[in-house]
């Protein structure tokens, strides 16, 4: 009972049973071997729609160069899918356990879990008993479930997303009478005109709507106004009025109601994450103080016995043991200085670098001073610049030569000299901080494998001058590996640009907090592709086709299609790009049905208008997050300090702290834990 109460890091619901044999079951499930082993097994399911039929395991996704693809035998996938079943059950039936009925029943998320993997089971069964030859798999459609409900963030960010749809309706209806009325204006104006306006954009109601929605994208600018503005230049207007108001005010607008309502809501998701962490906080105190000298305080023997045994980031845990040891004196902790000490979940982590290595003689330790300053890394960056300028220069010389005209001998002299310079600054710094001190730091790592790989890339460059050798790679392909390398250091020079190892520190933590958006993205994406695939195949059309400018089969765009998931993939990430997107639905439209268009513009609001502004959302906040907080900052203290910023992090200045009331009121309702 006692470790069950210190797992509050992760944010977690603390509404799960608290006997003996539960808690040993429940930190085995959060173990990180089985998270990880669940993690692997979502990942297993979902990659399993590329060696599917039809499978992406060909080179070209062109119909014209596709080769014949290996299809797996029947059985193959199913029994990989079915083992991934089983782990999901299991997954469940623990789940379940922990919670209790009551709690069960309560869970949307559990429930719609217990329905999704029936529902695959039973399509399992149908697609086995009829031999892999069904025309759909209702259970494909159901993957990126498993994907969803396994993160916390991922459904906070739909939720969000849920909750975010009401309020921009009102911009999304205003942009929808924007675009009808000068739909209706357009048809007006260039009602069977002489200039082919009318015939190619405004000759009815589908194809005028499709038009000015492709230019509210900007993706047929100025296509679509050139047959009119050719004859009269007032025509003009209209497409720019059309622009301005749609494209830069309602859809800016949009953007801005998008991030402020879901900062909104994603604000009130991880207030209720830390409430769970005070929640979790104040049931360890309850809990330990019932085995305490007295009522309302806790031992602290008790406490140290619990982060010993506790799973926590060793630095966390570290840090709160050395909190809860300066009350040892006293012996016991009342409720306020328990929940101090672990305050220290909610502070960023400093790293701190090892100490300088001693050394005795008033030589070494004068170099020392030398080799560790600042002003070395400066003149190391002036060197990197040096040298990416005298690249360009031999690049540009030789831009007009053919390979073999080519004198690589100044090249390679130069970069040797460069590389001496790079392994013999390597050298220094290892000299003033020491292997560990050197390797504390993420840009000496940087610089140390880019000197090594230039030092051996040198020396089989080396070894291809021998007239003996005779190697696959030639002596050209050596130079420009070598000379990448050489531009790649360069970007040593970020960390030592206050703005510049801002940006490049926030586009880091943009990954870790990535997850729960490229989550949803994919979910999007499975469910697209997937309802799709049966009625949406290019590899019949390639030899029957119009060569109209512009069109799909003008543009050689056969490699962009719905045969296979990889490709389908790329077909969606090219529409969400929205450069060119007209072209694919066109070419869906004329060879499906004109319900293509409904399913293109379809995608593109939710991934072009809904997720790529969420995006934007976290990219700003992220920014202004990290602006605020290095403001005041030198250049070595963004670089001393390693940010590990996550959502909760962001938002932790904007929260309100519950009330003592409230956690009580809330504690008092747990199912498993009743206590006086």
């Amino acid at each position: 009972m006692l470790i069950k109460c210190i797992y509050l890091n992760q944010y977690r619901s603390i509404n799960h049973r608290v006997d003996a044999r539960s808690l040993c079951l429940y930190r085995w499930y959060y173990s990180r071997t089985c998270q990880w082993s669940l993690g692997l097994t979502i990942t297993v399911v979902l990659l399993l729609a590329f060696v599917e039929r039809p499978t992406s395991l060909s080179v070209s996704s062109d119909p014209r160069y596709r080769t014949l693809t290996w299809e797996p035998p029947c059985g193959v996938t199913e029994s990989i899918e079915m083992v991934c079943l089983i782990i999901f059950c299991l997954d469940l039936a623990v789940k379940s356990y922990l919670i209790g009925w009551d709690e069960f029943r309560k869970g949307k998320w559990l429930i719609g879990y217990t329905m999704v993997i029936s529902v695959s089971i039973i399509d399992w069964v149908l697609s086995v008993s009829m031999v892999c030859d069904e025309k759909l798999r209702v259970r494909r459609l159901l993957r990126p479930f498993f994907l969803l409900q396994n993160s916390s963030l991922m459904k906070k960010t739909l939720k969000c997303i849920k909750r975010t749809l009401p309020e921009i309706a009102s911009v999304i209806l205003l942009l929808a009478l924007h675009l009808c009325l000068f739909t209706m204006i357009g048809m007006l104006l260039f009602a069977k005109t002489e200039n082919g306006e009318w015939r190619l954009h405004f000759r009815n109601l589908t194809t005028s709507l499709t038009s000015l929605l492709v230019l509210l994208t900007t993706a047929n600018n100025p296509d679509v106004m050139i047959p009119a503005y050719s004859l009269n230049r007032a025509y003009a207007i209209f497409f720019v009025a059309f622009s301005v108001i749609g494209t830069y005010c309602l859809m800016n607008l949009l953007t801005a109601i998008i991030y402020n309502q879901f900062r909104g809501y994603l604000l009130m998701s991880v207030q209720t994450s830390i409430i769970r962490r005070r929640l979790g906080i104040r049931a360890a105190f309850q809990v330990l103080s019932c085995l305490g000298a007295a009522e309302e305080c806790v031992c602290v023997d008790t406490v140290l016995k619990v982060m010993s045994r506790v799973q926590m980031k060793s630095y966390y845990r570290s840090t709160i043991t050395m909190e809860a040891q300066k009350y040892a004196d006293v012996g016991t902790m009342d409720r306020q200085q328990f929940q101090k000490i672990f305050e220290e979940l909610d502070k960023d982590r400093i790293k701190e670098h090892p100490p300088l290595p001693q050394y005795n003689s008033p030589i070494l330790q004068r170099l020392q001073v030398i080799f560790s300053h600042y002003y070395l890394n400066i003149f190391g960056n002036a060197v990197a610049l040096v040298n990416v300028i005298c690249i360009c220069t031999v690049l540009v010389l030789n831009s007009e030569k053919s390979t073999a005209e080519r004198d690589n001998n100044i090249l390679e002299v130069m970069n040797l000299c460069f590389i001496l310079f790079y392994l013999f600054e390597m050298c220094m710094k290892v000299f003033a901080f020491g292997w560990r001190g050197y390797l504390s730091y993420r840009n000496n790592i940087f610089d140390g494998l880019v000197t090594i790989l230039l030092l051996v890339t040198s020396l089989c460059y080396t070894l291809l001058l021998e007239p003996s050798y005779h190697g696959a790679v030639s002596l050209w392909e050596m130079v420009r590996l070598v000379n990448m390398l050489i531009v790649f250091r360069f970007l040593r020079i970020i960390p030592d640009i206050k703005l510049m190892a801002l940006v490049a520190s926030t586009l880091l933590d943009l990954v870790k907090n990535l997850r729960a958006f490229a989550g949803i993205l994919v979910m999007f994406m499975l469910c697209v592709y997937l309802s799709v695939l049966s009625n949406t195949s290019m590899e019949n059309i390639t030899s029957n086709f119009t060569m109209e400018c512009g069109t799909y089969e003008q543009l050689q765009y056969w490699p962009n299609n719905f045969d296979d998931f990889a490709a389908a993939i790329i077909l969606l990430y090219d529409v969400m790009i929205v450069n060119n997107w007209q072209a694919f639905m066109d070419a869906y439209s004329r060879y499906t049905t004109e319900w293509a268009k409904v399913y293109f513009v379809c995608w593109w609001l939710t991934s072009s208008v809904m997720w790529v502004n969420l995006f934007v959302a976290l990219i700003l906040e992220n920014f202004i997050y990290k602006w605020d907080r290095s403001h005041s900052c030198s250049v070595t203290d963004v670089e001393r300090i390693r940010y590990e910023t996550t959502v909760q992090l962001m938002f932790k200045y904007v929260d309100t702290e519950p009330t003592e009331e409230e956690l009580l009121c809330q504690l008092h309702q747990h199912p498993h834990l009743h206590l006086q």
